[in-house]
This record gives structure tokens, C-alpha cells and sequence, in this order.
């Protein structure tokens, strides 16, 4: 009988099969017509026959036993989850596909900061339905990650160019959010306590900053700006619109003196297309504008994702928001990219960090720079030219017909009194497909986008009752008396002057920029991404499939209910498997990224506590070990963080939450715990921590970065938990998107459900809600992205998300294991001696013995062809190591062979056999013009430098594109713009 020899152990080739069907739950019942692979087989990298020797290596039989022993019984799942069998990829496309055709596409001109638009289908299929582009990291590692920096640059080129502001930053969440972050920078800077915003604001940009600023113990109020008195000089940021939320563009500049003579900041929220020929806010004194870069060739989408931006003066940088990309040298002297100002990280300044951005909007910005690369100054004012002059014809057209217009001058949006009953309008806008923005008072607003034909302004004129046609209207001359070139609003400063903006016009220069920088960056299609607490798992074909449907992506976020049933059909049901999998009762889609929904939920805990005459709790206990972003969305929710502290083996100090909760019971608001533990170990304990904060009037608050280790095994509203978010891009393979989209829904038990979060234009939570107030611009978030976590729950079923969990706490078991004899794993569980999905590695000793520091360690993986861990955090001097279920037996020993590998090269150091600052180490990563130049005078080969390992071949080298970058030096001499055009150049 013909055998199978695997780690030493001999299998006759029917035992083997007898236990791969034990693992995989199949059974080989002989049929003619055998079933086709499921996707869990697809989706989890190791087969079965691999998983049998990584048991075998474990000494465990099966995932059973494994996860028996690793997973504390007393918090164990002991069922199936109660969600639908799984269903094929091509039974899901078609099933989702039907979904998305129950949703209504009708021309939107609501306007209210989203317009439709014509995304080039090149950056469409090039980078949003692109792995190479979706599936990279947050470029922590620049040396690897140049082309989406390099992106991200001219994104913020692009955006100081249009508002003549000169710092931007790579992004924020969205419009909404920016201009909340612009008013708390005003604080910081000045520490005034009132703000004032104009009325003229879009409705969710003000809800978003009320309920912000409300938490910070912040005044606001909204007023006529032009009213405004800053006198008493105790304003500390004015916040308006240009153009308003009506259309109206009116001048700012006596105002902003006004403020600025009495020491207040003055902010625009402003719309990047209109700028094209409107003056720069810059040009009438604003320090700081922001708003949305959607218009530039990212679809609707339900809200979101799209990448909101943030620019400010030069002497308000270091205090701006979120990440910024800035221009550096290598270790070779030539200019590299890199994230600039990294000290203000929520890792390194906790509660005390001045935001609790941890993510960007990086793929949406990346294809919004890349619009503006297409098609350049000129094309961009086209773009603008032809939707102002459209609005122009539309509304001559009806003020010619005896419609009241209310504009003087505008851009694209247009305010009306309809000569007709607003019924008549309203049911002749229904007959042609058509949907505006109706207020209280009975009139009406349009706002016209890139998308708009004559044929639509011919509708547009039967809706409101004109006779005359596009053509008739347009051939009159006084059509252009309101034009802006017309006016004093007529733009006359340059923008987008660099060479990037003017030479990639046709599709071919296109396709081979994007293609360039696709390629200097390590994603998902090279190699694992190993990072603890971040869950680069895979993300699907199928998965991102219906993110590109047009049933799905043009969609405005106000449209009318009963044209989005499509929506309303996917939130019901993910929202009902996803508290299934999490024992909670009911989910708000609302936040847009994992710290907005940790300030989401905690806005929702102190509502609650407010609600039962406890308004005084304010304490939240964090343990030290907590993501940094847990203390700094503490203290933006109005908190006072107490510190937990955690004890040697890794777990928390239940006696330390013990005597804080009894030292803070009158006072106690949430415990705040990630589970399992940051440091990637169950804690037998999180029941009793659970029913101790409880009985001292306490929410418990899980932090959702780690339900890959839970998901079919436990679930947080079992065993305690009143709150979590939930990374729907780490667990639910939502993709990273190189540092944004991310999405952060949040599970509540239903005595929190009421005070979820709301909104002013379509409320989630219909009339019964208690809500604090509104996180999010779009009432469902980045809705166009909840399709992949709806069809990767939909295709993995009960049995594949359990397996898939079993797999991802195997995976790690099996790596640590491996490495055991040349790194030592920081912490186990005392009880199991196993880890959960993730791993800490103390590389600390080798600081002392060989000048090795853990950033040696990530730099030289490089060279190997893999990104490196997590560094350096939770404990400072280590690497943590998340292999996830997507990642085959292969590809975890080929890292782990690079880390032996490297450990052997630091044992060479030890031994002198490598000089102690001159080695492959300290000099990684090695590019490529360094390996094959002319001159090599290193004590070590070339062949060690770039190929140091059997499995890195030439014809699969991944080639850093940079030397190292140097961090100091980018940071001393800050330039955060594409560099200056050399004189010579001529393009």
C-alpha cells in the first residue's frame, strides 16, 4: 500500500484520508456527482493534510483538542452559530447581484457635499478593484510602501494646490469629521472653549461637530457668521462654508480679519472641484480648510468610503490630525517617502494624544490623486467649467420662467422657490427619476455634478415647469452674466504646476505610473504580511466583487429609503450574523473606522449612564497593554483614563482592576479590554473582570481587534461584554486598502441600543432614538464596502468561520513553536502554555550582545521578501507576529526560515564573524542599484545581501525600491508636497 511520509510520521494513504475528513467535517460518500469545494477551502491557506503535521508538530489530533486546550472552557461556544449554511461563490454572485438591483438608481442632485461622478474606468480597475493596491498595509515601512506614498503625496500636493494652503494631510475619514478635528485644533492651539459654525453648513457636518466638540466640554453655537462678534476674544474657531450648503459664494475675507484680529482661528469646509475656478480659501484668510475629495473619481457609494481632507498654514502643522506624508533621504542620500511626525501616534502619547485617528482614507485618496493626475490643471477646470456653466443654464432657464432663485453667485448648486406647488415638483421629479433636496419651507435645492448632459436640464426644466429647452436657454448671452469668471470670486492663482499633473494624460502614460508605483510596494499578492493586531487575512475576488456593482456604488447617502432597499436588505442581514457571532443584540454601521467606533461606544456608555442620573461616571480603566487608540478615544468620549497595569506573564492585574473599581465604584464608567489580551493570550479571568466591573456600576467595553481568535469559539456578549467594535477590515476581510478604508461597526447589549448613533438627514435608529448625536458624515458609513463582510460570513457558514478561527490560533501555535529554539515568545497562557492568533517575540537581548534592535529585524525581512510584524508594540525592543487562517503551511515556514535566518546572522555578530555596525542587518534593506553597482565594499557578498536564503530567487525577488530612510532628518526638515520642479524641466 503506498504511504505518505510527513514530519517523520508515516500515514497510509486511507488514514490520511480518514483524517483529513475528520478535519475538513466531509465525508467521501462515493457519489457520481461529488460537490464542488467550498469556500472555506479557498479561504483558508493550509490544506488538510498540512494541518494534521502542524497538529503532529503541536502534539495535539485535531483543531478540537488544540482549541480545547487554548480557548478557556468557561467561555467556550458550545454550538454552531446560527447563521445560514455556506453558500458557492458563483451562488453568492448571483444572490448579491439581486440585492443590489432592489436598490433604485436615480439621477441624485441632493448635493450636501457627495456628487455622482464619472470614475475612469483605468483607476477603477487599476487600483479599487486592484489587490496589489487594496491589499498593502499602513506604509509604516516605507522602504517598502514608496508607491502609495508617493500617491498619498501628490494627494496632498493636490489638495494645498487647490485651497492654497501649504500643508495637507493623506486623508481623514470624511468631511464631516475633518471639519470636527479643524474646531478641536483651534482648542489646542488657542485653548478658547467656543466655537461658532455657520448655519450654511452641510446639516451632517454640523451634527458630527456638535456631538464631537459636546464630549470635549466645548461650546458651540451656530450662527450667521456674519453676525458674528469676536470682541471678547474668546471665540476659538470660526468653521464656514465655501461654497455654502445652498450654493451660495459669498466672500469671507472682512469676516476671517475680524476673527484673526481678535486671535481666532478661522476654518472653510470647502469642495475641491469649485476651487478649480473659485478663489482659494487661503485668499480670504482661512487657516485650516478641509471637506470631502469624492468628486474626484470616487463613486457614490452609500456614503462612503471617501477620503476626506485637512489643510492647514505651515505654523499649524505639528498640531494637525491623522497622517502625513513627507519627503526624506535614504541611507544613500537620494529623496524617499515617509508617514512624517510619527510622535504623535496614539501608541506613544495615549490619553494624552490630541486626536484618535489611527487610519486614513488611503486607497480612496490614492484614487482621487490619481483623477487629478489623469487629467491635470486643464482637465480638472473642464471638469469644473462644464458643470458651472450647466448650473448656469439651469438656472437662468428657471428664473426666466418665473421660478425666485435665491443665489448670487454659486458653482454647481442652485436654491428655488418653485413657481408650482411643491407636490407638482415633487411628483414630476418622481416621474423622471429624479431626486432633490427639499427643506421645510418649501423650497428646493439642486446641485449639479460632472455627470449632467443637456438632456437632464431639459428634464430639470419639465420638473419645474420651464417650456424653453437646453438648447433655446443656453444660445441666450445674458446666461453668463453670473458666471464666476464674471466676477471677483474668478480664480487667478495656479495649481497643480508639478510635472505629475501634466504629463500622465493618456491611458498608456496612466496605466504604467500606476503600474510603477503598484510595483514598489509589498502587498498581499507577494507575500504574508505577518502583523499582530492587524489581520492581514485574505480578501476574496468574490468578496470585492459587488463593490463594484452600479446598484451598489451610485447610490447618494440621502436618497429616499425606498430607493435603497438593496441597503436595507444587506444591513439587516449582516447585522443579524454578525450578532450571532458576537452575543449582541443589536449593530450600528455608523463608524467608518475601529477608533471611531471605541468613540462610538463609549459615547453610547456615557449616554446610557446619563440617562439612569449617573452623568458623574466618567472613569474609564484602560490596561497599559491597550491599543493606543483605547486611552485617546477615552479622553475625546470626556473620560479620565485610569491606567490598569498588567502583570509579568502578560495578562491584566485583576487585582489592580479589583481595587480600581472599588476605588472608583461611585465614579466608574467602562472597563475598556481587548480579549484576547493585546499581548495574544485568553485570559482565564475575563468572566469574574467582566461581573466585577458590573457590580461596581461599570460597562465593560471589548475591544473588537481580536475577534479573529473568537469568532465560533466565544463571544464577547456571552461571557459579559456590554460593547464592542468590530474590525470589519481585520476580521470580516473588509482589505486595508494600504491605511484606509477601514470600517468599525458597533455591537451593543440591548440596554445600549438606544443610544447608538443617530442622524440629522436619515436617522438609523428611526424616532425612538436617544442618541448622543452623530459620528459619521453618511448615516451607514462606508456602506459600499459591507458587501465584502456580508459574502465572506455568507460563503464561510457556521463551520467555516469556526474552522477558520481554529486555524488562525493553529497557525501561530505552529510558528512559535518553530521559532521556540532562536527567539523566545514573550507570553503564553499559564494554563495552556499556548498563545491565541498572535504572538510577541522578545528580540531585546540582542541590543546588548549585537547592536541588534527590532528595527534591524523588520528592515532585513525586507530583503527577504516579507513585510515585517508588528514592532515594537505592545512591548517596546519585539516583534508580534499574526500568521491568520489565510496563510498555507509554506508560507509560514518560509518566514519562519527568514527569521532562523536572521538569527543566525546575528549570531555571526555575536561571534565577530560579522562586524558589529557594518553587517546585512544594520545595512538592510539592500535595493537593487546598490547590489549591482560597480562598487561593493562591504564585509559581506552581494549574494548575502540581496539572496540570503534558498527560497529568494531572482525571478521572485522583491526589490525595496529605497534604501533605509532616515526618520530624523525627514522630520528636521519637513516637506510634505511634491518637490520643487527643477528650472530645466519642460513638460
Amino acid at each position: 500500500m503506498y504511504k505518505l511520509i510527513l514530519r517523520n510520521k508515516c500515514y497510509s494513504v486511507k488514514r490520511l484520508r480518514n483524517l483529513c475528513s475528520s478535519i475538513s467535517g466531509n465525508k467521501q460518500d462515493g457519489t457520481l456527482f461529488p460537490k464542488k469545494e467550498e469556500f472555506p477551502y479557498r479561504h483558508i491557506g493550509p490544506r488538510d493534510s498540512e494541518i494534521i503535521t502542524m497538529l503532529d508538530t503541536l502534539g495535539f489530533k485535531s483543531l478540537d483538542e488544540l482549541t480545547d486546550k487554548a480557548v478557556p472552557m468557561n467561555i467556550r461556544l458550545n454550538k454552531l452559530l446560527d447563521i445560514e449554511e455556506p453558500v458557492s461563490e458563483y451562488e453568492l454572485i448571483n444572490r448579491i447581484t439581486e440585492i443590489a438591483q432592489r436598490n433604485q438608481v436615480w439621477r441624485s442632485y441632493i448635493g450636501m457635499g457627495y456628487h455622482n461622478c464619472c470614475v475612469p474606468h483605468t483607476i477603477m480597475r487599476n487600483i479599487f478593484e486592484n489587490p496589489g493596491w487594496t491589499t498593502q498595509y499602513t506604509p509604516y515601512q516605507p522602504e517598502v510602501a514608496q508607491g502609495r506614498l508617493e500617491g498619498l503625496l501628490n494627494y496632498q500636493t493636490m489638495v494645498t494646490d487647490l485651497t492654497g494652503l501649504e500643508v495637507a494631510n493623506a486623508s481623514l475619514l470624511d468631511e464631516g469629521t475633518a471639519a470636527a478635528e479643524a474646531l478641536s485644533l483651534c482648542y489646542r492651539q488657542n485653548k478658547r472653549r467656543k466655537m461658532l459654525i455657520s448655519n450654511k453648513l452641510h446639516p451632517q457636518t454640523i451634527s458630527v461637530v456638535e456631538t464631537r466638540l459636546s464630549s470635549l466640554g466645548l461650546e458651540v453655537e451656530i450662527v450667521d457668521v456674519f453676525q458674528s462678534d469676536f470682541s471678547c476674544r474668546d471665540i476659538a474657531g470660526l468653521l464656514f462654508q465655501y461654497p455654502d450648503t445652498e450654493g451660495n459664494v459669498v466672500d469671507f475675507s472682512a469676516i476671517s480679519e475680524s476673527a484673526h484680529n481678535n486671535g481666532t482661528l478661522v476654518c472653510c469646509a470647502t469642495d475641491l472641484l469649485s476651487l478649480t475656478l473659485l478663489r482659494p480659501p487661503s485668499e480670504f484668510g482661512a487657516d485650516i480648510a478641509v471637506g470631502t475629495s469624492q468628486r474626484f473619481g470616487v463613486p457614490l457609494g452609500y456614503g462612503g468610503p471617501h477620503a476626506g481632507f485637512f489643510a492647514c498654514k505651515q505654523a499649524l502643522v505639528r498640531l494637525m490630525p491623522g497622517r502625513m506624508i513627507g519627503v526624506t533621504r535614504d541611507a544613500a542620500g537620494r529623496d524617499a517617502y515617509r508617514l512624517a511626525l510619527q510622535t504623535r501616534e496614539q501608541h506613544i502619547r495615549r490619553d494624552k494624544a490630541t486626536s484618535n485617528i489611527c487610519t486614513a482614507q488611503a486607497l480612496l485618496a490614492n484614487m482621487s490623486a490619481m483623477f487629478a493626475v489623469y487629467y491635470g490643471p486643464r482637465g480638472l477646470k473642464d471638469i469644473g467649467t462644464r458643470v458651472h456653466n450647466f448650473t448656469l443654464v439651469l438656472h437662468y432657464g428657471l428664473k426666466e420662467n418665473g421660478n425666485k432663485l435665491t443665489n448670487k453667485h454659486f458653482f454647481d448648486t442652485i436654491r428655488l422657490e418653485p413657481k408650482d406647488d411643491i407636490h407638482t415638483v415633487r411628483q414630476k421629479a418622481i416621474e423622471k427619476r429624479i431626486n432633490l433636496r427639499y427643506y421645510d419651507d418649501g423650497s428646493v435645492s439642486v446641485a449639479l455634478d460632472e455627470t449632467v448632459t443637456a438632456q437632464d436640464i431639459n428634464d430639470l426644466f419639465y420638473v419645474f415647469g420651464c417650456l424653453k429647452t437646453f438648447e433655446e436657454v443656453s444660445e441666450d448671452p445674458e446666461v453668463h452674466e453670473m458666471s464666476i469668471n464674471r466676477s471677483s470670486f474668478k480664480r487667478t492663482s495656479p495649481y497643480l504646476t508639478h510635472p505629475v499633473f501634466n504629463i500622465h494624460h493618456s491611458e498608456t502614460r496612466l496605466v504604467r505610473y500606476m503600474k510603477t508605483l503598484e510595483n514598489k510596494d509589498i502587498s498581499l499578492v507577494h507575500s504574508m504580511i505577518p502583523l499582530g493586531s492587524c489581520t492581514m487575512k485574505l480578501n476574496s475576488t468574490t468578496e470585492m466583487m459587488p463593490c463594484s456593482l452600479k446598484h451598489f456604488i451610485d447610490i447618494h447617502p440621502f436618497a429616499p429609503l425606498d430607493q435603497s432597499l438593496g441597503y436595507n436588505q444587506l444591513f439587516a442581514e449582516l447585522e443579524k450574523d454578525l450578532c450571532e457571532i458576537t452575543g449582541y443584540d443589536k449593530i450600528s454601521f455608523q463608524p467608518n473606522s475601529g477608533a471611531q467606533g471605541e468613540y462610538a461606544g463609549l459615547r453610547a456608555i456615557q449616554c446610557y449612564h446619563e440617562a439612569r442620573g449617573n452623568k458623574h461616571r466618567d472613569v474609564c480603566l484602560i490596561p497599559v497593554s491597550a491599543h493606543g487608540t483605547n486611552p485617546a478615544s477615552a479622553q475625546m468620549a470626556g473620560m479620565r483614563v485610569e491606567p490598569v497595569k498588567v502583570k509579568q506573564d502578560g495578562s491584566v492585574d485583576i487585582n489592580d482592576i479589583k481595587e480600581k473599581a472599588e476605588k472608583f465604584k461611585n465614579r466608574l464608567s467602562c472597563l475598556m479590554i481587548t480579549y484576547p489580551s493585546t499581548n495574544g493570550v485568553f485570559e482565564e479571568t475575563i468572566g469574574d473582570v467582566c461581573e466585577l466591573i458590573h457590580r461596581n456600576g461599570g460597562q465593560v467595553y471589548l475591544d473588537g481587534a481580536n475577534m479573529n481568535a473568537q469568532v465560533g469559539l466565544c463571544r464577547p456578549g456571552d461571557y459579559g461584554s456590554d460593547v464592542s467594535h468590530l474590525n470589519l477590515h481585520k476580521t470580516f476581510c473588509i482589505p486595508h486598502g494600504g491605511g484606509g478604508p477601514g470600517m468599525g461597526p458597533i455591537g451593543v447589549k440591548s440596554h445600549l441600543a438606544p443610544f447608538l448613533p443617530g442622524h440629522p438627514v436619515v436617522n438609523p435608529l428611526g424616532e425612538h432614538s436617544k442618541s448622543y448625536g452623530v459620528v459619521s458624515a453618511a448615516p451607514f458609513g462606508s456602506s459600499a464596502i459591507l458587501p465584502i463582510s456580508w459574502a465572506y460570513i455568507k460563503m464561510m457558514g457556521p463551520r467555516g468561520l469556526r474552522k477558520a478561527t481554529q486555524v488562525a490560533i493553529l497557525n501561530a501555535n505552529y510558528m512559535s513553536k518553530l521559532l521556540d529554539s532562536y527567539y523566545t515568545t514573550l507570553f503564553k497562557s499559564p494554563q495552556s502554555t499556548l498563545v491565541a492568533h498572535e504572538f510577541i517575540i522578545d528580540v531585546r537581548e540582542f541590543k546588548k550582545s549585537a547592536n541588534i534592535e527590532a528595527a534591524d529585524i523588520a528592515k532585513r525581512l525586507m530583503d527577504y521578501g516579507f513585510h515585517a510584524p508588528t514592532m515594537s508594540w505592545p512591548v517596546a525592543g519585539t516583534l508580534m507576529i499574526e500568521p491568520t487562517e489565510s496563510e498555507d503551511k509554506q508560507e509560514l515556514d518560509r518566514f519562519c526560515d527568514a527569521l532562523i535566518c536572521i538569527r543566525e546572522e546575528i549570531q555571526s555578530i555575536i561571534d565577530g564573524k560579522l562586524d558589529i555596525r557594518i553587517n546585512p542587518l544594520k545595512m538592510a534593506p539592500h535595493t537593487q542599484e546598490q547590489v549591482i553597482s560597480s562598487s561593493w565594499e562591504r564585509p559581506y557578498t552581494r549574494e548575502q545581501a540581496a539572496f540570503p536564503a534558498p527560497f529568494v530567487r531572482p525571478e521572485t525577488k522583491i526589490w525595496p525600491s529605497v534604501a533605509r530612510i532616515d526618520d530624523i532628518y525627514g522630520d528636521k526638515h519637513l516637506v510634505c508636497t511634491c518637490p520643487p520642479i527643477l528650472p530645466e524641466y519642460n513638460y
